[in-house]
């Protein structure tokens, strides 16, 4: 029956681990063959059991991978039944041997990825190397805390939910658990606060860790909030590993914060005056392709020779700057033509950034190098105070920091290959509980946005009269927006979502799936809440979701579609596409010209350009791919030269 060493001690960089000789699903199926053995188990008698599985693999001591979890998986599946009245599926102990394993386990929407976490939670929290589990959000990470840490508990396992914002002994407390729940950007931020903490201590003098240690004394007085990364199980760990790679982590603090540094400075220690309202007044003098170009995929500006002439001449004299004059007016330049209100930022109590792929709205997130500052002006706003970064990581380096590394998504399979080759992780199917009944509509497309608008508002009043639920699913706040207005003025009460809180998109998400209900939201909003189908809504043909438009990577679209038919229940999705979105006109703008000349007289192409329309998507994915790559590459160069200039070792 034996196998790999579940808990032996990796030599490679991402800690991929045996398998064993038995699959995921035989081992699923042999733990629940063992699992009733347990139910006359008294709560003791339980709690003894899983303090037997700690001391055969306490400190990552050597343990046969399948012997173990077909030891932890019963008292699991036990400890479930017992505290939240469920019983496992097949399907969940597969997921969660898969990420015990240390692979990425591709399961459906509604599958129960939440529950599958336990298990490998479980098996790994009994190590005591530590273990965590990030979510996309602190409200999911909340959620399933809340959910199994009475589960936890039964197996005299430690749990935790990490709070944010909160004073470092509260934060150290809570890793010191077995389990920690944490949203993935503050396990991030928490690893850059050390570092930077670590970087602005004194630098020892040649001997003194000798004579610390000759007396006795502790050679460092650092104490880490974030204790050694053992094991990190990624909830969605396509958007964290992938969708948000191009997004490093960023730890900024102000400029006298970072003065009191080693590393702090400041070009142009007095203020920038009014630099940036005169940039806004130079940009709106420069003419588009005489002085400069525009790429909107990079969302970049390049001055001709002529505009750099005519940026250099209106160049303040005396006004001290934090950097050369050009990046100024660029980065006006930028804020007025390349960034969109209601679609990259929205503009409440100052400026607030959209997170491109999510729709989420984020408070914390700022634009660097004073792109910031120059959004902010184009809006009228004063300009905020610049922070200088004191810290920063991209996310696929600093999740690969852990011993261990798996994740769970319904999206894997089209990334399979780059999570092999930059993560050596490995993606595993894992089959439905009950036969899938989405149904997928054809594709419709139209010459111009406005006639796709109006032909979505005919689908859901058509699809509303007659008491189907629908969710319309928009890449962009401004189009879901749009969407709104048109059904209320015609009569169709909506709910709209902005991913503004967490709790009420949950809320809202949740009743999704009432007769008649109709939610206008962007793409991701309430993302991992189960939306149920209220009575008699199965025999109007389940929840219909809309997309807007086809996203630049087919896992979004993906993603979207999820929401419906979830756990055998009927649903149904269809997508909308016209010659003005994003995909069409920054990537294939021929294919545009081409659906526009083509279209009948109602303005609708009657015609299937999916295939087109799916090579177009896996281009701009190989294309982000490269760009992922190269991030990566940079990051571990950068990290390698800081740590030889410091002289400590990083991660």
């Amino acid at each position: 029956m034996g196998g790999g060493m579940l808990f032996r001690k990796t030599g490679n960089r991402f800690g991929l681990l045996p398998t064993g000789r038995w699959s995921a699903s035989r081992l699923a199926d042999e733990i629940l063959r063992l699992a009733p053995d347990r139910e006359g188990l008294s709560d003791q008698e339980l709690l003894g059991c899983a303090a037997d599985c700690r001391c055969s693999v306490r400190g990552g001591a050597e343990a046969d991978a399948d012997e173990t979890l077909l030891a932890v998986g019963p008292l699991v599946f036990e400890a479930i039944r017992r505290h939240l009245g469920f019983r496992l599926y097949a399907v969940q102990l597969h997921a969660g041997i898969v990420l015990a394993r240390g692979g990425i386990a591709e399961m459906a929407t509604g599958e129960g990825k939440t529950l599958a976490a336990a298990l490998p939670a479980a098996v790994w929290g009994l190590t005591e190397s530590g273990v965590h589990v990030a979510t996309v959000n602190q409200f999911l990470a909340e959620r399933d805390h809340r959910q199994l840490r009475p589960v936890y508990a039964a197996l005299g396992l430690s749990s935790a939910l990490l709070p944010e914002q909160a004073a470092l002994e509260e934060k150290r407390a809570a890793y010191r658990a077995d389990i920690v729940y944490a949203s993935g950007y503050e396990l991030g931020f928490d690893y850059l606060r050390d570092q930077a903490a670590l970087f602005r201590r004194p630098v020892s003098r040649l001997g003194d860790g000798l004579l610390a240690s000759l007396r006795g004394d502790s050679a460092s007085d650092f104490a880490p909030v974030q204790r050694s990364r053992g094991m990190c199980i990624v909830d969605e760990i396509d958007s964290v590993l992938i969708d948000e790679a191009r997004t490093p982590l960023v730890l900024s603090e102000p400029p006298g914060d970072a003065m009191a540094s080693p590393q702090g400075t400041r070009r142009g220690a007095e203020s920038d005056g009014d630099a940036y309202e005169r940039a806004q007044v130079v940009a709106e003098s420069l003419a588009l392709g005489r002085d400069y170009r525009l790429d909107p995929r990079k969302k970049s500006v390049e001055l001709t020779e002529r505009g750099l002439a005519a940026v250099t001449e209106s160049a303040p004299m005396k006004c001290p700057l934090r950097r050369p004059w050009a990046v100024y007016v660029q980065n006006a330049l930028r804020a007025e033509h390349l960034l969109q209100r209601d679609v990259h930022y929205v503009v409440d109590d100052g400026i607030r950034l959209v997170d491109e792929f999510t729709g989420r709205i984020f408070d914390q997130r700022v634009l660097r190098g004073g792109l910031h500052q120059a959004v902010e002006t184009k809006e009228r706003l004063s300009p905020s105070p610049e922070n200088l970064t004191s810290a920063k990581i991209c996310r696929q380096r600093f999740f690969s920091l852990y011993q261990t590394l798996s994740g769970m998504t319904g999206t894997a399979s089209s990334a399979r290959r780059e999570f092999r080759r930059l993560f050596g992780r490995k993606v595993d199917q894992v089959p439905l509980a009950r036969p899938s009944r989405r149904r997928y509509y054809p594709t419709r497309y139209f010459a111009a946005a406005e006639i796709k608008y109006r032909a979505i508002c005919d689908d859901v009043l058509g699809r509303h009269r007659r008491g189907q639920p629908v969710l319309v699913g928009s890449r962009t706040i401004r189009n879901s927006e749009v969407i709104a207005e048109l059904l209320r003025k015609r009569g169709v009460p909506c709910q709209l979502l902005n991913g503004r809180q967490d709790l009420a998109e949950a809320t809202a998400v949740a009743a999704a799936g009432r007769m008649g209900a109709v939610t206008v939201a962007t793409n991701m909003a309430g993302r991992g809440t189960d939306i149920r189908l209220g009575e008699g809504v199965a025999e109007r043909g389940g929840l219909h979701v809309i997309g807007v438009e086809r996203h630049e990577s087919t896992r979004i679209d993906q993603q979207l579609a999820g929401r419906c038919a979830r756990q055998g229940d009927p649903g149904s999705v269809q997508f909308f596409v016209s010659a003005e979105d994003d995909l069409i006109r920054l990537y294939d703008f021929r294919l545009g010209f081409r659906i526009a000349k083509y279209a009948a007289a109602d303005g609708e192409l009657y015609g299937n350009l999916d295939k087109r329309i799916n090579r177009l998507q896996l281009r701009v994915e190989g294309r982000h791919a490269a760009e992922r790559a190269e991030l990566l590459r940079q990051d571990q160069q950068l990290n390698q030269l800081l740590a030889q200039a410091a002289g400590i070792r990083t991660g």
